[in-house]
């Protein structure tokens, strides 16, 4: 079973945030933990054909990805995103049923623990290499608690459909 605390080892705002941050990636990963294969492709809310298990932790990996190697650090997109049209917009959730989900919860972590050396080796206030719409170049504090956000609103989906292809709730 996945361990998670949201209560952090030192008050600093930087072991503050990334805590609160590892806890909502952990809570993502716990939302999996025990279902079965077929259970974790099954898009069980009909009009939302991309939301399963598997297309959001994908989603997760992919939105940490953007926001800290593309627009904080200023690389080219690369991966599933570069195939995002106005008709597909998230193609990493479309592909990813065919992709096991132990396999997509690797990769996830794998690179969490990338992007924590990433924050570590990083000032809170280093501002990202690319702008956001608006023109401002946000800075690491902004995209950690942005992925605060998107990670836990997220994690309300996983609930959802979690709920929804096996019955289990609570994780």
């Amino acid at each position: 079973m996945t361990q998670r605390t949201d209560t952090p080892p030192t008050w600093d705002e930087r072991t503050q945030l990334v805590t609160f941050l590892d806890y909502a990636r952990d809570t993502a990963r716990a939302k999996c933990e025990g279902v079965s294969a077929e259970d974790a492709r099954k898009a069980p809310l009909p009009s939302s054909p991309l939301m399963t298990l598997c297309g959001l932790i994908s989603h997760l990996r992919w939105v940490e990805y953007y926001w800290f190697q593309v627009m904080f650090l200023g690389e080219e997109l690369a991966g599933p995103l570069t195939e995002a049209t106005d008709d597909d917009p998230d193609p990493e959730m479309r592909t990813a049923v065919d992709i096991p989900l132990p396999q997509l919860l690797a990769e996830y972590e794998e690179q969490s623990a990338r992007y924590r050396r990433l924050v570590s080796d990083h000032d809170l206030n280093s501002r990202a290499k690319r702008s956001i719409s608006d023109g401002r170049h946000v800075d690491l504090r902004w995209v950690i608690l942005h992925l605060i956000e998107e990670t836990s609103r997220h994690n309300g989906h996983l609930d959802v459909v979690r709920e929804l292809v096996d019955g289990r709730t609570g994780a």
